[in-house]
């Protein structure tokens, strides 16, 4: 799709979309999610959170708002465990200055749980995995580029 707003989307694999909404400000969008990666629920929710945050600051952004995404096997695991997911999450969230906003839960063999991320950042800030020119400021990861 073509919009002139649109500065970041799908063609350059970026971890996030970005679109402007006045020459001061942009929105970043993000989803990101993933099945367990360690054994404890807590610490599961706070790693996948903050792996869905990352993509905003990898922008160059702030988060803002949060949703959370969970897939849920609810025949196979007691709800103290998605409890302990979320508080995981909601923490790493607060932490962030951002706050959940709500979610969306489904029913689903296998557990997974992420956050869609909307964050902030002024259009001439936001940093790209791509297209560094000469005299470009290294960006928060050092690999990415805030054009200026």
């Amino acid at each position: 799709m073509e919009d002139a707003n649109l500065l970041v989307g799908t063609e350059t694999s970026d971890d996030a979309g970005v679109y402007r909404l006045t020459d001061d400000l942009a929105i970043i969008n993000t989803v990101d999610y993933f099945t367990p990666i360690v054994d404890d629920p807590y610490t599961f929710g706070a790693v996948a959170a903050t792996n869905a945050l990352s993509d905003v600051y990898s922008m160059g952004g702030v988060p803002k708002t949060a949703l959370n995404i969970v897939y849920w096997p609810k025949d196979r695991l007691d709800l103290e465990i998605l409890g302990e997911i979320l508080r995981g999450g909601a923490e790493k969230v607060k932490e962030a200055g951002a706050v959940i906003v709500g979610g969306h839960t489904v029913d689903a063999p296998e557990l997974m749980y992420g956050l869609a991320v909307t964050g902030v950042v002024h259009p001439q800030r936001i940093a790209r995995n791509y297209g560094a020119q000469p005299g470009d400021v290294p960006g928060i990861l050092g690999n990415l580029w805030f054009n200026q």
